[in-house]
């Protein structure tokens, strides 16, 4: 054993960055497997690459952005910008001293001894119940650590491509031209990325940020007469919305005050809340409906057959509400972005392009796979068993309770797997709440109590939307927020009046410490 410590953080993006700072009079010891922090804003952006939210919804509680020439405190800062704040943010707390660098986490073995008594157990027991083994960039030999408790902030994004499963002689081993998925695009630079896209038919195989983003540089690459059009390959239509206002309002009107999120079920709200919601449930519709008008009415989806069938409140209690590029669809009037809606789910490749399940061939010499990543297999291949398998429930859904723990984990938590509009913000409370309950100023529920809260949550996100398996709290997060506060023995309601308590939004900055 090459040594031991109390606390061990596996990730140095966000959330490893949030914790580290949180825990850090324990001398943390943060594992990251590259050579800087930010995890998806350094090895999973484009150029192009912009916040989703606004600037001022995406800072730490303690430490704000620094001013802007133009005084808009609310704009979408780029990825660059991003990175220079997270590198801020931890040469202030003197974090980057407890990042071991190029140091990847191969394995974990649990060492201690599984209580069975219904209760979680001591969360620094005095010894060592975890090893990690960890492999650098300068050595093939793998050195262990010992820790009391185990953090894993490894993220949902990033590292392993989701790649779709083809039929025997119809993956991209039969198709003469390249395919990449989004995470490889990434690492290219600029020429490399321009000789990639410019003169070539590209297939762009999603609908999602990543892909929206990717068609947009393919535009810009393929500018002029000799230039050519990419194509977006859709299959699951979602909401998009240009900016963060609708009919002149402030989109948080809509669904980040308290008075907003009144509209919306939540855990633990007993009957006559309950009834109380399915009574103004029209309201809640006639808030989803008015988003929707407004953004047929400014965006052309009707025109190019983008309009989705659901809701749009089922995007956003799925986190999954993107922000467009301004020229995207500009891009696409003057012809440099296509679309080929997927009638059904499968397709694959032949030697010219991609074929639909109709029969359908589309020409390409490139296809891009924005399908997404396999974060779960990132958990997966390094939490041993018998925890490997408690990792998610039948649903696919992570068991967490408050978004940290797993119950049935001991001296383990996780942060990074729930999605609210700002997972910043929502990684930072989550690591505040661990931080006092390491240092036993409030006690865990028994098991029991925690996987019944746990299965409320989802219950409720199950009932909101058809994509509730990524785990988002994003019509429930002020009250998601308020109990985790109650736990810590903070106030919930944390503005200064009612008024504001009722229609302000709630951001990082109303979560600092109480006195």
């Amino acid at each position: 054993m090459a040594a031991e410590s109390k606390i061990g953080i596996i990730g140095g993006g966000v959330s490893g960055i949030a914790a580290a700072k949180q825990l850090r009079e324990y001398e943390s010891v943060v594992f990251e497997a590259t050579d800087s922090i930010g995890g998806v804003w350094k090895h999973c952006s484009y150029r192009s690459t912009r916040l989703q939210t606004p600037r001022c919804d995406y800072e730490f509680s303690d430490f704000p952005w620094a001013p802007q020439r133009d005084n808009n405190s609310c704009s979408f800062p780029s990825y660059k910008e991003v990175l220079e704040y997270l590198h801020s943010y931890a040469t202030h707390f003197d974090v980057l001293k407890l990042v071991k660098f190029n140091s990847k986490v191969v394995e974990i073995r649990f060492v201690g001894e599984l209580e069975r008594s219904g209760e979680y157990g001591s969360l620094l027991p005095g010894r060592p119940l975890w090893e990690v083994g960890v492999q650098t960039t300068q050595s093939e030999t793998i050195q262990w650590y010992g820790f009391e408790f185990l953090v894993i902030c490894t993220g949902k994004y990033g590292d392993i491509p989701l790649i779709p499963k083809f039929p025997e002689n119809k993956g991209p081993e039969v198709f003469q031209g390249k395919v990449v998925h989004t995470l490889d695009y990434c690492k290219l630079d600029q020429e490399e990325s321009t000789r990639l896209l410019k003169g070539n038919k590209v297939l762009i195989v999603g609908y999602k940020k990543s892909a929206i983003d990717l068609a947009v540089e393919c535009a810009e690459a393929n500018q002029g007469a000799d230039g050519q059009a990419c194509t977006m390959v859709v299959r699951t239509l979602h909401w998009t919305v240009p900016h963060y206002s609708v009919w002149g309002l402030p989109f948080y009107m809509f669904y980040s005050t308290r008075a907003s999120q009144f509209l919306h079920q939540r855990p633990n709200q007993g009957f006559f809340r309950t009834l109380l919601c399915h009574m103004l449930s029209p309201m809640r519709r006639t808030i989803s409906k008015v988003i929707e008008w407004y953004l047929t009415w400014k965006l052309p989806l009707e025109k190019y057959g983008l309009k989705p069938d659901h809701p749009f409140e089922e995007d956003y209690a799925s986190c999954q509400m993107a922000i467009l590029p301004e020229n995207f669809f500009s891009e696409a009037d003057k012809g440099k972005i296509g679309f080929k809606r997927l009638g059904c789910s499968k397709w694959w490749f032949w030697e010219g392009g991609i074929e639909l399940e109709d029969g359908s061939r589309l020409d390409a010499d490139v296809v891009v796979l924005a399908t997404g990543f396999d974060g779960k297999h990132k958990l997966k291949a390094i939490v041993p068993d018998p925890f490997r398998s408690l990792l998610e429930f039948p649903s696919g859904m992570m068991p967490l309770y408050r978004g940290t723990i797993n119950p049935m984990i001991p001296n383990m938590a996780f942060v990074g797997y729930i999605e609210s509009v700002s997972n910043l913000h929502t990684a930072e409370l989550r690591c505040k709440w661990l931080s006092r309950l390491v240092d036993d100023k409030f006690k865990l529920p028994s098991i029991e109590k925690m996987v019944d809260q746990i299965g409320k949550e989802m219950e409720i996100m199950r009932k909101a939307t058809r994509f509730y398996k990524r785990s988002c709290i994003s019509t429930f997060s002020i009250n998601h927020s308020d109990e985790i506060c109650e736990e810590m023995g903070w106030r919930s309601w944390r503005k200064n009046n009612c008024i504001a308590e009722a229609f302000s939004p709630y951001n990082a900055h109303d979560y600092h410490e109480d006195e």
